[in-house]
């Protein structure tokens, strides 16, 4: 029997599945009752407009959000520089000038 169709019981931290297997020796096999399968809560964010509620109302600050926007692109732009200095650094160690 496969264990991923088999309805056992499952451990409840880890979802995996659990097998009964019999004790030898013990004459008086009884039924061992299952627990009942709980399955796992997941979580989903809060609906956007609850979230945005909070905002409402409030007045748009145009020179703060264009400061911020010019610290992002600038942020950015120094990150690709970077990248682009490392990726040609790496580059130039792997090529191995050749002797003649």
């Amino acid at each position: 029997m496969s264990r991923d169709t088999h309805p056992g019981a499952q451990c409840p931290h880890c979802q995996s599945h659990l097998a009964l297997v019999p004790v030898p020796g013990n004459s008086a096999a009884t039924a061992v009752p299952l627990l009942p399968v709980v399955q796992k809560e997941e979580w989903q964010p809060p609906p956007v407009a609850e979230v945005l509620a909070v905002y409402a109302g409030r007045a748009k600050d145009t020179v703060t959000a264009a400061r911020g926007a010019a610290k992002v692109r600038e942020s950015l732009n120094r990150a690709r520089a970077n990248a682009a200095q490392r990726r040609a650094a790496q580059k130039a160690a792997r090529h191995t000038p050749r002797s003649a």
